[in-house]
Order: structure tokens, then C-alpha cells, then sequence
């Protein structure tokens, strides 16, 4: 007999609490779980969040046995839940203290030849702790995505509004390079970018640079793939990063510089999932990544946020990414700090940090958790079957062990069932409650009151 571990989300105050196994019983069941592990889907990457600016200067800020406590929570798969993906903003994004490129040049001058290129804003705060989380998590792995080019190479002459000027593509592809080989001599790699944050948004109160389809591939064809390629780099790339509503753009990418794109990054703040799975079989099983997908109080906690996380997060994965990312590790008690002249925040973290320098696990940590805590990197999706009340997923671990996740998306308690050769289990789920589980061999048992 395997084993198997349990835990379960029911409301605020019982947050992904362990449940224990108990004797399989004869109650009638509502819902009857099957899984196929013959019928396998996409290999996950990870789960994880962001280390903006803000993030890390609050993270970073805690005591030494708080901020330790911190991390392992974080990036522990043995003492916490294990987050296996950063996407570290480069540069500036909307959460930071201030804006910041990592080549700022004032009274309109240039620096052609990088000269005053530095990342020394990023080892106060981000670079460490990036560090720190990949020395808890050896298999963790860095996305980064610009928000802005620095301002010098805009026609606003600022990195909150205005484009990108054609004469600098080749620079900035360089500097994007520069970014890449300078983390690298830190210690970190970075595994992945993606070219622009949200490409088809331009803020005006936050670093933000608009980059059309086309402008796109022009960049990444004749300049920054290049630019990698000489420097003997191997970062992927990733395209798009924007929402479900505009799939004509990354479709776009695909038509134009499918071979140029290592994949395609989504958000999830417009539009359905499915989109994700309908263009990858379209051009050729175009691997998905989930980017960026912020809590914030536009959904109400708890209920209703929680279970945005984990109805959105299965079907996420169920439409082929191979990862699922949130948005900040750590915001304030004024969801800050933000740059100056943004306004109200209105975005939760996976921490709040607030007066005192106390921590409060938030909804999202735990949501987010559900999945990281029992797929780990390298898993493979495997076929499990839904009902209209219950959400599934399941994936095979590189360990030999089968992580499962299930969501009631109903207001009532459901019996059910969930059996294969790694699981058989009868599970009581009360409304809108989250279950995951991994199992490690056969087993059997009856979870539940």
C-alpha cells in the first residue's frame, strides 16, 4: 500500500489544512473521478509569482528568522509550498518605489554603447533574495519581462508612455542581453524573457511601452535573437504576455516567426483560457505559459477570490500551460508600494506585510499552493475526468508519485469518488472547497466528515 497526503481549503479560517485518510465508507456518490495516466498532456514547468520591486524590499526588510520563515514557506517543497517560477520584472513595473531603467540617462542623452548599463538597483533587494529562492528550490527557474525600455530610446523620452524608436531596436536588444549576462554573473540565470509586459496596454501612470505584432517579430527576428545567439546565450523567448481577449496578436507571432518563438505567454484579465489550447494545436503544439494573473479587490474574499484562483488555475492548466503564475510575492497593507503618481492599488499579493513588519498568508498563497504543493516541476498532465460540480487536474510527478487537484464549484457538499491505480479515495467536499492530494503508490481511504 502507498501513501497518501491530503489537504483541504473549506473557508477563510481553514486554509489548506491536513487531512487525514480514514476507512472507505458506503455512503451513495455524487461524483465519480476517473483518471487515465495513458493519456498524457503538456509537461509543467511550475507555479509561482513575482519578486518586483516592491516585493522585495518588503520581503527583504523582515527580520532574519521572519524572512527565513518566508522563504522556506515560499520555495520549500518540505516546508512550505514548494513555488518553482519567478517572473522578475526588468526593471520598473507599476509595484515599484520608484521608475527606474537599468541604463537612466537625464536631459535627453543617449548611451549608444550602454556605457552606464548597471543592475546595481536589483542586488539591494531582488538579485539576493532570486538567489535565496533558487538555493532553497535548485529547480526553480526566472522569467523576466520589461516593462519599458529605458526612456533615452522612446519618442515620449520617458518610460511611462510612448514606443520604442526604431533606430534603437538594436541597442535595446543588447541591453536586453546585457540584463541576461549580468544576472548570470551574479549566480542567476535567467532562464526565459518574454519581449513586453502586456503589449497591446499603454498606462499612463506606471513604465509601459506599446509593442505591435509586427513591430514584434521585427524586433525578435532581426535583433534580438541575434543579439542571443552572438553572445552564446540560450534564453528562450517568449511572445505576447497579454490577455485571452486578443489571441489575433500571438497568432500573428506564430504566422509570421513560429521558430523565433519558444512559446507564448498569457494573463488572465480579458477573455477565456481556451484560447491557449486552440492556438498551440494550431501551430503545432506551441508550448502555453500562464504569466501573470493578480488577486486583487475586484473579486470579493474570500470565497469568490478563492475560488477564481483555483477554478482559473485548473482550467489554465487543463488548456495546456505548463505553468500557473500569480503577480506579487508581497504587497503592503496599502496593497503598495507602487510608483509614485499611480494611485490606489487595488492588487493582493501572496503576502500582505504590513505595520510592524507582520505577515499574513493571503488567499492567493494558499490557492497557489493547491497546485505547487503536489505537482512538481517536470510533471506531465494526465487525463481525469469532471462532473458540472467538480474541477480536476492531475499530473504525474518525475518521482514516481501522482499529484491531484480538485475544486467543488458548487454551494453544495458533493461525495465523491476519485480512483486509478495511484488513488482510491471517497472524499467529502463541501461547497466551494479545494482538495489536493498526492499519492505515492496504491492506497485507499475516505477523506471527510
Amino acid at each position: 500500500m502507498g501513501t497518501t497526503t491530503a489537504w483541504m481549503t473549506t473557508d477563510a479560517a481553514h486554509m489548506m489544512r491536513p487531512l487525514a485518510l480514514a476507512a472507505p465508507g458506503h455512503a451513495p456518490i455524487d461524483d465519480e473521478l476517473t483518471f487515465d495516466h495513458g493519456v498524457r498532456h503538456q509537461r509543467i514547468a511550475g507555479f509561482g509569482a513575482s519578486f518586483t520591486d516592491s516585493s522585495a524590499f518588503l520581503v527583504n526588510g523582515l527580520d532574519g528568522g521572519e524572512k527565513r520563515t518566508v522563504m522556506q514557506r515560499l520555495f520549500s517543497s518540505d516546508k512550505g509550498i514548494g513555488l518553482s517560477l519567478l517572473r522578475n520584472p526588468i526593471g520598473a513595473s507599476d509595484y515599484a518605489r520608484w521608475v527606474y531603467s537599468y541604463d537612466d540617462m537625464a536631459g535627453g542623452v543617449s548611451d549608444e554603447h550602454l556605457d552606464h548599463f548597471s543592475i546595481e538597483h536589483d542586488r539591494a533587494d531582488i538579485l539576493p533574495l532570486t538567489a535565496w529562492a533558487m538555493r532553497i528550490n535548485p529547480d526553480l527557474r526566472l522569467i523576466a519581462s520589461p516593462w519599458s525600455a529605458p526612456g533615452w530610446m522612446k519618442d515620449s523620452g520617458t518610460m511611462i508612455s510612448g514606443s520604442l524608436l526604431k533606430r534603437w531596436y538594436g541597442v535595446y536588444a543588447d541591453y536586453l542581453v546585457a540584463f541576461i549576462k549580468a544576472y548570470a554573473d551574479e549566480g542567476v540565470d535567467v532562464h526565459a524573457i518574454t519581449i513586453q509586459n502586456e503589449p497591446l496596454f499603454e498606462p499612463s501612470h506606471y513604465p509601459g511601452m506599446p509593442l505591435s505584432a509586427r513591430e514584434a517579430v521585427d524586433f525578435v527576428l532581426r535583433h534580438l535573437r541575434p543579439a542571443l545567439h552572438a553572445a552564446g546565450l540560450r534564453t528562450r523567448i517568449f511572445g505576447y504576455d497579454h490577455n485571452w481577449d486578443h489571441p489575433e496578436y500571438p497568432e500573428y507571432l506564430l504566422a509570421h516567426a513560429a521558430e523565433a518563438f519558444d512559446g507564448i505567454a498569457w494573463h488572465w484579465y480579458g477573455g477565456e483560457p481556451s484560447v491557449q489550447s486552440l492556438l498551440s494545436r494550431r501551430f503545432g503544439d506551441k508550448p502555453v505559459y500562464f504569466t501573470e494573473g493578480s488577486g486583487g479587490d475586484w473579486i470579493p474574499a474570500f470565497e469568490a477570490a478563492f475560488s477564481n484562483v483555483m477554478r482559473s488555475g485548473i482550467d489554465i492548466l487543463r488548456h495546456r500551460s505548463r505553468s500557473f503564475m500569480l503577480w506579487n510575492i508581497a504587497l503592503d497593507e496599502r496593497n503598495g508600494p507602487v510608483v509614485p503618481g499611480f494611485g490606489r492599488s487595488t492588487c493582493r499579493g501572496l503576502l500582505r506585510i504590513g505595520k510592524g513588519k507582520r505577515v499574513e498568508y493571503t488567499l492567493d498563497y494558499y490557492g497557489l499552493g493547491h497546485f505547487s504543493s503536489v505537482i512538481r516541476p517536470g510533471a506531465t498532465r494526465i487525463e481525469s475526468s469532471q462532473t458540472p460540480s467538480i474541477r480536476t487536474l492531475a499530473c504525474d510527478n518525475p518521482d514516481g508519485s501522482t499529484g491531484y487537484v480538485f475544486f467543488n464549484d458548487t454551494q453544495r457538499s458533493r461525495y465523491v469518488h476519485a480512483g486509478d491505480g495511484a488513488l482510491d479515495v471517497a472524499v467529502s467536499m463541501p461547497p466551494k472547497s479545494a482538495l489536493s492530494i498526492i499519492a505515492r503508490g496504491g492506497d485507499s481511504g475516505e477523506v471527510g466528515a
